[in-house]
């Protein structure tokens, strides 16, 4: 029927080979061939979905009028040409019946997918035929509205008690949104509107959601808390979050949180209620976010449809990936508003039991999500939303993957330091980019889940000429650290993880068969290795489970770089400048990683005075250790002082805050010296190439025996304020002519006088390990701590053996009430323990990160 119409805009006799697909989009073509198929022959115009059809001179039809769309033909597989090929060519431009052979149009699908083109895209999931040959081209505004109503039923306004119902606005606050089933996240001063009996939890306030259905909400944490919550204040400092328990909640709808850790630049919108306009509704505006990542609590820049008044504790949503990065804070300078990266409720879990009830609550979002997904499909999840926002082509780490990978890591006990992540993390990303890994920025994870977000984007950075360009380095890297994860959560042998590990093993060994060979086997290997040599033989795994339990404690991966039991991820370098101008010492705080790479974290250049050093270094350092620490094994701290600064105490300083509670013994609070190695670096000889002596002496005091050698020659018999002082020359030659092992002791301080002159001797001779007591007065025992140090040396054998020794006695003498009486002659004791090569030192030559020696950028 159709063969006798012709397109009246295509010359006599030119056949049309089908409705183009502009019509009614991708596979209307056999919809619209049904109905041409369908007509009567007749006389009268006829339309075809809105197209005038009219009979052709001689009594034959025209198609309707159309433009002629584009063909691509593609030729049939060993075919050039020919009847074949081109037959095989023109197949192709036509929707052709599921399971059929010929070339009929298929019917009835192309109205639905007219109909329902985005949903049968996020269906497929970026693959398979109708990824190939989607059926509506991507509309942004269509995802848009999709986020914004799914956002709208997660949006809550927050009332005083007894305001949820009242339409007014006279008791209304301001906003929050659901994270988790039964938790509300949103702003500080939101809630600090209460006073002190709201921001403690004693009173509830009102929560109302979409359906203007109202439920009694709790505070229970509120960051920072004001010194007066009964005053609070008029601009509330960073990072002014809290978290509302809401009770009745389970089925509430929950947003996503970007596991990201830098979200910015990005598109955003904002959601949140307000009275603006006069009436209280909720609002929709776009925007732009810009600023830093929030892992210092650090605001975030929002330009474009800025928050209004009542829309602070609002989402901030990035509508590039579907998933919430901040919380609308306000309007700041001229035309910008402020939000508070969710990166910034890394804070909760800056002691013990915010840490556990963060890991709870993420987990519950997590476990939330899967089930959405899982009950709704991609047409009404977040899952689906941001299966819809990927290109259509995207395969790798989907959005389905993620959440089904999130909910598993949920499972697992949570890392206690961000170290852990940190470091399961380097080992992925060194192992598919296959060259040396620095991190440009350290990063600050909290959950397991973090640890995947920081694996993003590798496919371009990580290509080169072993990998190829068709690896899909993103999922491989994810892969490998879920099961190192799986790994090192197994080794801690908590029964309520063995099954949490099965699921989660068994998973990954099946999305590891699209991996390359190396690759997949390396999992299997990193889960289910076992130990080389087990005590006893352990029974099979039953059938379709695994075993991640090792018999014996072993690496993650045998010879895996920086895997190795007991050592820390990274020890925390401090370091001092002299005084340049006035009072004041600038200072740093850095990273020293396994293989000499430096990180720095935080710093003032303008310095403070020295009776504020403590109190500026005291956060700093205590975010340093938590990147370094991993498991039971701690960082080192190595302080770098100018020498005015070496009787320092800063084995005796607490990180906790002054007004915090102390004493006892509490692993939190107690003094740095009693729990982990602190020692004293020169900062003078950092300016400078080592000179050979102080290599050899190093080297000779890592082998030992040690030996000891006094700093001052008198000292032992007369103490360090008696008569005869040695001259600083003199000093120089004996200490010149020591043992390459000899560790110089002195029984006084160091910083000034006669002691401070004959370190300056020690160390112009080479000598990297040097122990004396920072206490000048109030001491008798000079020859007694000459005694005891030698004794001391000599069981220790080796510069690191000194380590453990000095702890112990600083752990003895640290009782103020009750101090061990054998060791009283240990108090202040200090230790000088400075290494020429690690961190590299001025001479040697700078190279780019992940190029090798001799290379170029």
């Amino acid at each position: 029927m159709a063969r006798g119409w012709r397109n009246r805009s295509s010359a006599p006799g030119r056949r049309h080979g089908g409705l183009g697909a502009d019509h009614g989009g991708a596979g209307a073509p056999g919809a619209a061939w049904g109905c041409v198929r369908r007509l009567r022959r007749s006389g009268r115009p006829r339309r075809v979905r809105g197209l005038q059809c009219r009979p052709a001179r001689g009594g034959r039809r025209q198609r309707p009028r159309r433009r002629r769309a584009r063909r691509r033909r593609v030729p049939a597989h060993g075919a050039r040409g020919g009847a074949a090929g081109r037959g095989a060519g023109r197949l192709r431009d036509r929707a052709v019946r599921p399971g059929g052979t010929g070339d009929r149009p298929a019917r009835g699908r192309q109205r639905q997918g007219v109909d329902h083109g985005l949903a049968d895209l996020v269906r497929a999931g970026g693959a398979g035929p109708a990824a190939a040959r989607p059926r509506r081209p991507h509309d942004p505004r269509r995802s848009l509205s999709a986020l914004d109503g799914t956002a709208r039923r997660a949006v809550v306004r927050i009332s005083a008690p007894g305001g949820g119902y009242d339409r007014s606005g006279a008791r209304f606050w301001g906003s929050g949104f659901f994270i988790a089933p039964g938790w509300v996240l949103t702003c500080a001063h939101v809630v600090g509107n209460g006073g002190g009996d709201v921001l403690g939890g004693v009173t509830g306030i009102d929560i109302t959601d979409w359906r203007d259905r109202t439920t009694e909400g709790r505070v229970a944490l509120a960051l920072p808390r004001p010194p007066d919550p009964d005053a609070p204040p008029r601009r509330w400092p960073l990072p002014d979050l809290a978290l509302v328990e809401v009770a009745d909640a389970e089925d509430a709808e929950c947003l996503w949180l970007s596991d990201r850790s830098a979200v910015v630049p990005a598109p955003v919108s904002l959601h949140g209620w307000s009275q603006e306009t006069g009436e209280l509704a909720l609002r929709f505006g776009l925007g732009t976010a810009s600023g830093g990542d929030g892992s210092d609590g650090s605001a975030m820049l929002l330009r474009g449809e800025i928050p209004v008044a009542g829309c602070s504790g609002g989402p901030v949503v990035d509508t590039g990936r579907g998933a919430v990065i901040g919380v609308s804070k306000g309007r700041g300078h001229d035309t910008a508003g402020l939000a508070v990266p969710v990166t910034a409720l890394r804070r909760i879990a800056d002691d013990g039991p915010g840490r556990d009830r963060l890991h709870s609550i993420i987990s519950a979002h997590d476990r939330h999500h899967l089930r959405r997904y899982r009950t709704m499909g991609t047409g009404g999840s977040w899952t689906g939303l941001q299966q819809a926002l990927r290109p259509p082509r995207a395969d790798g780490f989907t959005p389905v993957l993620r959440t089904h990978l999130f909910a598993r890591l949920a499972e697992l006990t949570q890392p206690r330091t961000p170290g852990e992540v940190m470091l399961l993390v380097g080992h992925a990303k060194r192992r598919v980019i296959q060259a040396p890994y620095q991190p440009g920025v350290e990063h600050d994870p909290r959950t397991w889940r973090e640890g995947v977000g920081l694996l993003y984007d590798l496919r371009d950075g990580g290509r080169t000429k072993e990998t190829g360009p068709d690896r899909d380095l993103e999922l491989e890297a994810v892969l490998l650290y879920a099961a190192r994860v799986a790994a090192a959560v197994s080794r801690l042998g908590e029964g309520r993880d063995v099954a949490p590990l099965r699921e989660l093993s068994t998973w990954l060994a099946g999305q590891a068969e699209s991996l390359p060979d190396v690759i997949r086997e390396e999992i299997h290997q990193i889960l289910h290795g076992g130990s080389a040599g087990p005590a006893e033989p352990r029974e099979p795994a039953p059938p379709g489970t695994v075993e991640l339990r090792k018999p014996e404690r072993r690496d993650v991966e045998p010879g895996a770089p920086g895997a190795a039991e007991g050592r820390a991820r990274a020890d925390v370098i401090v370091e001092v400048d002299p005084l340049l101008y006035g009072s004041c010492y600038p200072w740093r705080v850095k990273l020293l990683l396994e293989d000499g790479v430096v990180t720095p974290l935080a710093g003032d250049e303008r310095g403070v005075p020295r009776a504020r050093l403590r109190e500026a270094l005291r956060e700093p350092i205590a975010r340093a250790l938590r990147q370094g620490d991993v498991g039971e094994h701690l960082a080192e701290v190595q302080v770098v002082l100018p020498r005015e600064l070496f009787d320092e105490p800063l084995d005796a300083w607490r990180l906790t805050a002054p007004d915090a509670p102390g004493g006892g013994i509490d692993p939190h609070t107690m003094p740095l010296g009693q729990r982990r190695v602190v020692v004293v670096r020169d900062r003078r000889r950092r300016d400078h190439p080592a000179i050979p002596e102080w290599h050899r002496r190093w080297s000779g005091t890592s082998r030992g025996p040690l030996t000891v050698v006094p700093l001052r020659r008198e000292a032992p018999e007369r103490g360090h304020g008696g008569a005869g002082r040695e001259s600083g020359h003199a000093a120089y030659g004996r200490l010149s002519d020591a043992a390459d092992s000899a560790v110089p002791v002195y029984c006084g301080e160091v910083a000034g006088g006669a002691g401070a002159m004959a370190m300056e001797a020690a160390l112009a001779a080479g000598h990297p390990v040097v122990i004396w007591r920072r206490c000048a007065t109030g001491h008798t025992d000079c020859a007694e701590f000459h005694h005891e140090i030698a004794r001391l040396v000599g069981e220790a054998g080796t510069a690191d053996g000194l380590h453990r020794r000095i702890r112990n006695l600083r752990i003895r003498c640290g009782d103020p009430d009750a101090p061990d009486p054998e060791v009283l002659w240990a108090r202040s004791i200090a230790v000088l323990f400075d290494s020429p090569d690690h961190p590299p030192l001025p001479d040697t030559p700078l190279y780019v990160p992940g190029a090798g020696w001799g290379t170029g950028p």
